[in-house]
């Protein structure tokens, strides 16, 4: 990518830099002028004083000569201000913003980084604990680290046994198809937790396909969010393992996608209400994007989103969330998915065309196909959207929907069931 470093100063390296403004870019030189996100990082190196020495190499490296120690410290902001500002019109000034944060640490110990870095952690990972076999060694916890233990150390935790019996976790893995140590399945499902409490925090951006650990620059599938299940596999933990602050960019990603998604259900189905397919982004992309019907065509991914809306409240029964957060994104997902259904034979509303996501069938003529109407996907999906919604007002409004306190769902509903504003059934 276009960028270029400096130092500043005796201590600090500056990279100032900027993406392509286009999704597919070719290898940009340094004399180009990209209208992209721009992005900067700074690294403060600290040594020791009395014995260490910096020096500046080339203007744009470091060199540490003599030194007992050295704590490295990296910030790094962009220009990204939502999915709705272009990045050429963003005033966000990430070289300033980085400046800033680092100002607000440089006066902090290594000690005290640290230690604040662990009671953040801590804070959320010790909520849980799981034991699953008497002679395991739990990865939980109840006890933290001291401030005397405060200091740079690599944990092993994947051990099994006495300290005579170490393996390392690569060995534990291939070893579990003859042996199932049930301490292998205990760190695994706290490895979950680590991931989400590591990547989406209030603020932070919703954990996408290869998350903030991605290496590459166009990583796989664009390290994007798809909705046909990733995203929502990511924050299936979170309430069952305690960590409902985890789906607050999550429920942020929601609300953008709504935006953007009225549009889609306007321009490519005049409907109401909104929607989103299978692939999104950072941009909050909710239309079909290009390719096989297979994955691309499939309008259920906000609606399978929404159900992480309704669980939210029956795990924390917030009723200001359930009223002011979800029951908007709710009510306008159940209008779309009305005018989505159409009248079908017998009777019934059915969703038409309609795939499960990259899964194929035999077609009658005895060739593969993927389009069919009604799959089992769209309607489970749509009942319990439409349970959710009802449960919702019943909250909210303490109103008695005995009509509706009758359903039994079925592969479609009975057409008089259902009915919007405009008279379609």
């Amino acid at each position: 990518m276009s960028h270029h470093s400096y130092v500043e100063g005796e201590n600090q390296i500056i990279m100032e830099a900027s993406c392509p403004g286009n999704r597919y870019a070719e290898k940009l030189n340094e004399n180009d002028s990209p209208q992209g996100i721009q992005f900067t990082a700074i690294l403060d190196l600290q040594v020791s004083e009395a014995r260490g020495v910096v020096r500046v190499l080339e203007d744009s490296k470091l060199r540490v000569e003599g030194s007992d120690w050295a704590v490295l410290l990296l910030v790094s902001s962009s220009s990204f201000d939502g999915p709705f500002t272009k990045p050429v019109d963003s005033k966000k000034n990430p070289t300033s913003a980085s400046l800033s944060a680092l100002k607000s640490i440089g006066s902090l110990s290594y000690i005290d980084l640290y230690a604040h870095h662990l009671d953040d952690y801590q804070s959320l990972f010790h909520r849980v604990s799981l034991q699953l076999s008497k002679s395991s060694k739990s990865v939980s916890g109840n006890a933290s680290l001291t401030r005397k233990e405060l200091v740079p150390f690599q944990s092993d935790i994947s051990f099994k046994g006495s300290e005579d019996d170490k393996v390392s976790t690569a060995e534990r893995v291939k070893a579990f198809q003859t042996d199932e140590d049930p301490s292998l399945v205990e760190l695994l499902f706290q490895y979950g937790r680590y991931l989400l409490i590591s990547c989406s925090r209030p603020g932070t951006q919703v954990a996408n396909l290869q998350g903030i650990w991605n290496k590459d620059l166009t990583p796989p599938w664009d390290g994007a969010q798809h909705l046909n299940i990733n995203l929502q596999m990511n924050y299936w933990p979170a309430l069952s393992c305690n960590l409902k602050e985890c789906q607050e960019p999550l429920f942020e990603y929601i609300s953008s996608l709504s935006i953007s998604g009225s549009m889609t259900a306007k321009v490519n189905y005049e409907a109401k209400g909104w929607v989103a397919h299978q692939v999104s982004d950072l941009w909050a992309k909710t239309s079909p994007d290009a390719g096989q019907a297979l994955w691309a065509l499939w309008p259920m991914g906000g609606a399978w989103l929404c159900t992480h809306l309704w669980e939210h409240y029956t795990y924390t029964t917030d009723r200001d969330f359930l009223r002011d957060k979800a029951y908007p994104l709710l009510e306008g997902c159940a209008s779309f998915l009305l005018d989505w259904l159409i009248e079908g034979p017998g009777g019934y509303l059915e969703t038409n065309p309609s795939t499960s996501p990259e899964h194929m069938f035999i077609a009658p003529d005895g060739k593969p196909a993927s389009v069919s109407y009604s799959s089992t996907m769209d309607m489970s999906i749509i009942k319990e959207v439409f349970s959710a919604i009802v449960s919702a007002a019943k909250v909210i409004l303490f109103f008695p929907v005995t009509a509706v306190q009758s359903f039994t769902f079925a592969d479609s509903y009975p057409v008089s069931l259902l009915q919007t504003d405009s008279g379609k059934k």
